[in-house]
């Protein structure tokens, strides 16, 4: 599988598109009427600050303190970067709030405090209390990280949480427990060497004996060698308070005879040599980041029993935070918990180690392109497994009322666990999953408008995540100077482009192009110009001839128009069953619009048949379809000869004895409001409509259009289905992600 290739222009433009920085805020209440007005601030709002004045824990009730997790740093520790201050920092803070929200639906904000004194960065923190549910402390250096979180828990009564230290620890503690499990081994029994007395290095052994680890079987090493009783030199408090009783001196001393290395500390710390000094069923966490201390292929050439885990993505049993602090503030602030302690850290260890021990979900095997299965491989989930955020939050908040820091504690975890599943937005999982089929699929592309710099900025994206292989229709000189003024003149050097004066398929395509317009008054001269002159047709005709297994176009030209360019090469007209599939996604829902391109005005059979093609699409999307036939009247009121065809079209389906849900005709309210089809209690639909069947051409693109200026809706389409080849049509506003989109549908073979 081709590997995700990241260029720093690549970083500083998605960075900087559509907006500056990586999240926003927006209101959850109404904000139009006078009377909204008056209920958010003058004068409605006294009454809420007066509940709360009166009774402080009323604050969870009355306003978003308890889904609000402040992210801060001072910048002193930056990822692998050292000090780089508070403003050079904040990009990875806002990173880190976004994934609170990515992946626990956790509400968060970046704060970056200019300070490297730790007595004013507590201060502040502390005074920021009332706001918060939970305070993630990030990028702090050692050891004043230890003097702010201990005396931070000390002063402030809801979570406080240093990252760097705990997370590491807790996602490095549940992927032991497992190897551990597949070595045969027991915690208390293993011989623990640890590499780098940071932070996050000491925090893994003070989880690591809380959990079961004996003190004098835990070696503690730092640049100096080992930490052992008596040593004076380079030692703090922190250090001392795990100084082991041992005769060793060195990192090779200590793991001779080791059962498990825990490495926090540099890339090459650890060599062969001490690896093939380790103990049968050996464990190797080589944490350091970017490059580990030892890569798992020098351990596994040394060492076949070696069970190896890294921090990189690339390598298997990837030790990645993101498994645990979204769960932990998830589950701690929905008990409004005073603090996040050792039992609720254990708790998610624990359940993260139980998790991976299942079968893992086939959407899952799917994103990493095999099957996982537990094992030397395979000893903690993977971030995108969608059963983490209804199992791991429940652990921690059962860890939590137990120990009685919950101040409000949850009754019916039944329906807490449901309540989590509901709160992700599956719109997520669907992308998430066409991108890894593509990038299994591996398809060539062809991306036929060259021309455009927001092509080509697809193009280059498309390939360079791994999809597959882009090719792109235009000259080599304009593609090349189209690419340095968007800043990315080595892009150039990784695209392949084509066009009619460099292929050698040029006669082959006319001969083909002629063979079928010569009856429709095309002659010779005219199929030149269209297979040579036209790129709309020429990357047509590429996918005809299987020279390309997909196509994206219509960014630069009225998708009408794109319509007929490609009906000289395919069959695509209403005649033909050719439908267009638009998807809108809009606040975690995804719906598609049937037809939006080639009908323009079906009768019941042609709705029959664009319900068909549309239900196909939404299978391939990951959707079980749900059908709705969409009029102005519901179930035959009011009464119109222009609702009657769609009052008919489910019958169409009921005589070819259709194999998923359908119903009509109906509002569009009736369709997508689970309630208002209570009104209604013989319709057939078990949910809210995915698929939309509408009237006419003119409406179905009224209501995407509608939806995109009014909403915000992404749209992704249309998509061509029905012609056998997968052809996707971008609208003439899209955005570079936009055509990505479409490149991934089209790589994933949809039609």
């Amino acid at each position: 599988m081709a590997k995700n290739k990241l260029t720093r222009e690549d970083a500083l433009q998605f960075h900087m598109q559509p907006s500056p920085g990586k999240w926003e805020i927006q209101a959850t209440v109404p904000m139009t009427t006078q009377r909204d007005l008056s209920l958010a601030y003058s004068p409605g709002v006294a009454i809420p600050c007066e509940e709360i004045a009166e009774d402080p824990a009323t604050a969870y009730d009355y306003t978003n303190k308890g889904n609000l997790v402040a992210v801060i740093s001072n910048g002193t520790a930056v990822l692998g970067l050292g000090n780089l201050g508070a403003l050079g920092s904040k990009p990875v803070m806002e990173g880190k709030s976004v994934l609170f929200k990515r992946f626990a639906d956790v509400n968060s904000i970046d704060l970056e405090l200019d300070t490297e004194d730790p007595d004013e960065f507590i201060k502040a923190v502390r005074l920021l209390g009332p706001t918060f549910g939970g305070i993630n402390l990030e990028d702090i250096k050692a050891p004043e990280c230890f003097i702010i979180e201990q005396t931070l828990k000390e002063q402030m009564d809801i979570p406080v949480f240093h990252d760097d230290q705990h997370g590491t620890a807790v996602i490095c503690a549940a992927g032991l427990l497992n190897a551990l499990h597949i070595s045969g081994k027991k915690i208390e029994d293993v011989k623990i060497v640890l590499n780098g007395a940071g932070a996050a290095g000491i925090a893994c052994l003070e989880l690591l004996k809380a959990m079961g680890a004996k003190h004098d079987n835990c070696i503690m090493c730092d640049t100096k060698g080992v930490i052992y009783q008596g040593r004076t030199e380079g030692m703090n408090q922190w250090k001392s308070a795990h100084a082991a009783n041992t005769t060793a001196r060195s990192l090779d001393d200590a793991m001779k005879g080791c059962d498990v290395f825990l490495g926090v500390s540099a890339k090459g710390a650890v060599t062969q040599e001490m690896v093939a000094n380790m103990a049968d069923n050996l464990v190797i966490f080589a944490m350091a980041n970017p490059d580990p201390e030892i890569t798992p292929e020098d351990a596994h050439a040394v060492r076949e029993d070696a069970i190896v885990a890294t921090g990189r993505s690339d390598y298997p049993n990837q030790v990645n935070n993101v498994l645990g602090f979204p769960y932990l503030f998830r589950g701690a602030l929905d008990i409004h918990a005073r603090a996040i302690n050792d039992e609720m850290k254990i708790a998610c260890a624990e359940a993260l180690a139980a998790l991976a021990r299942e079968d893992v979900p086939d959407e899952v095997a799917m994103a990493y392109g095999k099957k996982l299965t537990f094992g030397r491989d395979y000893i903690i989930p993977t971030p995108f497994d969608p059963r983490l955020i209804h199992r791991i939050p429940p652990a921690v908040a059962k860890a939590g009322m137990a120990t009685g820091v919950a101040r409000r504690p949850i009754v019916d975890m039944d329906a807490y666990e449901l309540s989590l599943k509901t709160r992700m937005d599956p719109t997520q999982s669907i992308l998430r999953s066409l991108n890894a089929r593509a990038r299994a699929n591996q398809s060539t592309v062809v991306f036929a408008e060259g021309d455009d710099p927001r092509v080509l900025r697809a193009a280059v994206q498309y390939q360079r995540a791994g999809m597959g292989k882009a090719l792109i229709v235009g000259r080599e000189d304009d593609v090349r100077d189209k690419l340095a003024g968007e800043g990315m003149p080595e892009a150039y050097d990784e695209l392949e482009i084509v066009n009619a004066a460099n292929t050698s398929h040029l006669e082959t395509y006319k001969a083909f192009l002629y063979e079928r317009l010569q009856r429709k008054g095309v002659d010779m001269q005219d199929v030149h110009r269209l297979a040579a002159r036209d790129r709309h047709v020429f990357a047509a005709l590429m996918l005809a001839h299987g020279h390309a297994d997909g196509m994206v176009t219509g960014a630069t030209r009225k998708s009408a128009h794109i319509l007929e360019l490609i009906n000289h090469v395919f069959d695509a007209q209403p005649h033909d069953g050719a439908v267009g599939v638009t998807a809108l996604l809009h606040k975690g829902r995804i719906v598609l619009i049937t037809d939006t391109l080639v009908h323009e005005w079906p009768n019941e059979e042609d709705l029959a048949d664009i319900a068909e093609r549309g239900a196909a699409v939404a299978r391939e999307l990951g959707l079980e379809p749900r059908v709705a036939f969409l009029s102005f009247s519901t179930f035959g009121y009011p009464v119109s000869e222009r609702a009657e065809k769609m009052h008919k079209a489910p019958k169409v389906l009921d005589a070819r004895k259709a194999d998923f849900e359908y119903e009509g005709e109906m509002t569009v309210d009736v369709a997508l409001n689970v309630k208002a089809q209570e009104s209604y209690p013989f319709q057939r639909l078990t949910g809210p409509a995915n698929v939309l069947v509408v009237p006419a051409r003119h409406s179905a693109s009224i209501s995407v259009k509608l939806m995109q200026e009014m909403a915000g809706a992404t749209v992704i389409g249309p998509i061509l289905s029905g012609i056998g080849k997968p052809i996707q049509i971008c609208s003439t506003g899209s955005t570079v992600n936009d055509i990505v989109n479409m490149a991934v549908i089209a790589a994933c073979r949809v039609d």
